[in-house]
C-alpha cells in the first residue's frame, strides 16, 4: 500500500491542531508534546529531560502522518514522544482519536467519536512493518458507542499484524463497559501482553477515571488469564493524584490477587489547567522502592519511575522475546 501525501496546508492545519511545532527547519516539522501544567509550580529536576539528538523523530512522525494513524504518544501530550519517536517506536491508537469518557487526568479530545475506518488495520501493519518494530503496543480510545466497544477492531488490527511481520503485539483496552464477550473476541486472536490500566486508588476513581470501576477493570485481568493463561497481563498506575501509600499497596495486591502479571509506576502530569490538577511529585528514590516492594510481591516484571508510562520501553515486558 503506497500511502498518499498530504497536501503542505493539510498538513499545516493538521500540526496546528495537535500542538506541532513546524520550526525544526526546512522541510520538516516536530512533534513537540505540549508542556503539562503544573499550574504555577516548578517542575522538579528529575522531571527534566533533554531532547534526543538526530532526525530519526522526523521519520517516524511523517510516516504516521502519511498513512494517516493517531498515537497516543501526540494525542495525550506524553513526555516521552521526542524520545520514542527517535527509536522509530509509537504507541498507535485506533478507533479515532475522540473518546466517549469524561476522564479527568486525561488530554484525548471527547465528544461523538467518527465512524471506525475499515482500513485502519491494514495501515496501522503497513506502519509496524516499514518501522521494523520487534513489538507493537495497540491502544485505542473508549469507544462506549460501539455494541462491543471496538473488540471487533482490536481483534482485525492484531491479525493484520501479525501476518505483515513478526512483531509481537501488546494491546491496552478499555474495560469494554463489562462485556466479557468483547474481552474474549480480543482474546481469540492471541495478543501476547494485555494491557488494561486501573490507573489509581478505588478511592480517587469517580474524580479521576469518571465511569470506570475499579472492580470491573480486576475482574477484566483475571477474566483474561483465566481464559488464556499464556498472555502476560498487564496493568498501570499513575501516582501523585492523592493517593497514599497504603492504598496504593492494596492496590497492587489486589493486582496479584487477579492474575496480573506485569505492573507499571509513573508520575502524573497535568495536560492543562482544565485537568486534574497534580498533587504530589514522587521522588525517584521512593519509585524505586515501590518497585521493589512490586517485585517482592511477585510481579514478574516492574517498570517504576517518573517517566513510566503503559507502553514506555514496553518490549522489556515481553519475556524472552527480544533477548540479545
Amino acid at each position: 500500500m503506497q500511502p498518499l501525501p498530504l497536501l503542505q496546508a493539510e498538513a499545516e492545519s493538521q500540526d496546528e491542531s495537535r500542538g506541532l511545532s513546524r520550526d525544526a527547519g526546512p522541510g520538516h516539522s516536530w512533534p513537540r508534546p505540549t508542556q503539562p501544567s503544573d499550574r504555577g509550580r516548578r517542575l522538579p529536576k528529575w522531571l527534566k529531560k533533554p531532547l534526543p539528538r538526530g532526525n530519526e523523530g522526523f521519520y517516524t512522525h511523517r510516516l504516521l502522518r502519511a498513512l494517516r494513524l493517531e498515537t497516543v504518544c501526540e494525542n495525550s501530550r506524553c513526555p516521552n514522544l521526542p524520545e520514542c519517536y527517535s527509536r522509530r517506536t509509537a504507541t498507535f491508537m485506533i478507533l479515532g482519536n475522540i473518546c466517549t469518557r469524561p476522564c479527568g487526568f486525561c488530554a484525548v479530545a471527547r465528544g461523538r467519536p467518527l465512524p471506525v475506518e475499515a482500513d485502519e488495520p491494514a495501515r496501522l501493519a503497513e506502519a509496524v512493518r516499514r518501522l521494523g518494530l520487534r513489538h507493537v503496543v495497540i491502544t485505542s480510545v473508549t469507544r462506549d458507542d460501539l455494541p462491543d466497544g471496538g473488540a471487533e477492531h482490536f481483534y482485525r488490527c492484531i491479525l493484520a499484524v501479525r501476518q505483515a511481520t513478526q512483531a509481537t503485539v501488546e494491546v491496552l483496552t478499555p474495560d469494554f463497559l463489562g462485556n466479557w464477550r468483547a474481552v474474549e473476541r480480543v482474546v481469540e486472536a492471541a495478543p501476547d501482553v494485555y494491557n488494561h490500566n486501573v490507573e489509581t486508588v478505588p478511592r480517587l476513581y469517580r474524580r479521576v477515571r469518571g465511569r470506570a470501576d475499579y472492580q470491573r477493570s480486576l475482574q477484566l485481568l483475571a477474566y483474561v488469564k483465566a481464559r488464556a493463561p499464556q498472555i502476560v497481563t498487564k496493568s498501570g498506575l499513575m501516582l501523585g493524584l492523592g493517593e497514599t501509600r497504603e492504598e496504593l499497596l492494596e492496590v497492587l495486591a489486589d493486582l496479584r490477587q487477579h492474575g496480573c502479571d506485569c505492573l507499571t509506576l509513573g508520575q502524573y502530569l497535568a495536560p492543562s489547567d482544565h485537568h486534574l490538577p497534580v498533587v504530589r511529585y514522587v521522588p525517584p528514590e521512593e519509585f524505586a522502592e515501590l518497585g521493589d516492594i512490586a517485585k517482592r510481591m511477585g510481579f514478574v516484571h516492574v517498570a517504576s519511575g517518573p517517566f513510566v508510562r503503559s507502553s514506555y520501553h514496553a518490549e522489556e515486558m515481553v519475556p524472552g522475546r527480544h533477548a540479545p
